[in-house]
């Protein structure tokens, strides 16, 4: 089966149907990734297939939540992003989200810009910072593999507009790091997510400021 066919009946089977646009935006988006790597490293992963499934559709099953929390126009935050997962897949399936990833690793936010130009994503931008001396303010504030529940929220929280949410990719329900947040902040819902192709628990752990 092609990339592409692989894509497609993953897409589907986290409810989501791709255009062509996407598609290809996606494709050319793992094979940039691969490229990249070897000159710089980026991620761990090394062929297509892996690529496929533990990047692209493993950040595609955060669209569908987010479609759920975040239906209109916002400004997305994606802190630690390295090669730019999840921030620049959701850039692709969300035209109206205008998407920061955001690194201390400058090679790593150059390549995001990189891929904001070769694929033409104007709501795309890769910002080389530490998320504590950024200013600003974002609707959506998300993170992938970074950090503990506790350093992602108290490194962001000035940044989270006042009826914001933190979108946390973890593997398994982090309760340990759930118990050690500060009082600043308040878990709504930890939602389990199934992945096509990967066999490993995911979850999103949504997070805001109490009283919102």
């Amino acid at each position: 089966m092609s990339q592409e066919q692989l894509l497609r009946e993953g897409s589907a089977a986290l409810g989501l149907a791709l255009t062509d646009v996407q598609c290809e935006r996606l494709l050319a988006y793992g094979a940039l990734i691969l490229k990249w790597n070897k000159v710089y490293n980026l991620t761990a992963l090394r062929d297509p297939a892996t690529v496929l499934t533990h990047h692209l559709l493993d950040s595609l099953s955060v669209i569908a939540p987010l479609r759920r929390e975040c239906p209109g126009a916002a400004n997305l935050l994606d802190v630690g992003a390295g090669a730019g997962l999840p921030g620049v897949v959701i850039a692709i399936l969300r035209d109206d989200v205008q998407v920061t990833c955001l690194d201390a690793v400058a090679k790593k936010a150059a390549f995001v810009q990189q891929v904001a130009s070769e694929l033409r994503l104007k709501n795309l931008r890769g910002l080389h910072a530490r998320v504590e001396a950024l200013q600003g303010s974002y609707e959506l504030i998300s993170s992938r593999a970074f950090a503990s529940l506790a350093d992602f929220v108290s490194g962001s929280q000035h940044l989270l507009a006042p009826h914001g949410k933190w979108m946390a990719m973890k593997g398994r329900a982090p309760d340990d790091e759930i118990a050690q947040l500060p009082a600043s902040c308040e878990v709504f819902h930890v939602e389990q997510l199934t992945v096509p192709g990967l066999d490993a628990e995911r979850c999103i752990v949504w997070m805001r400021k109490p009283g919102v």
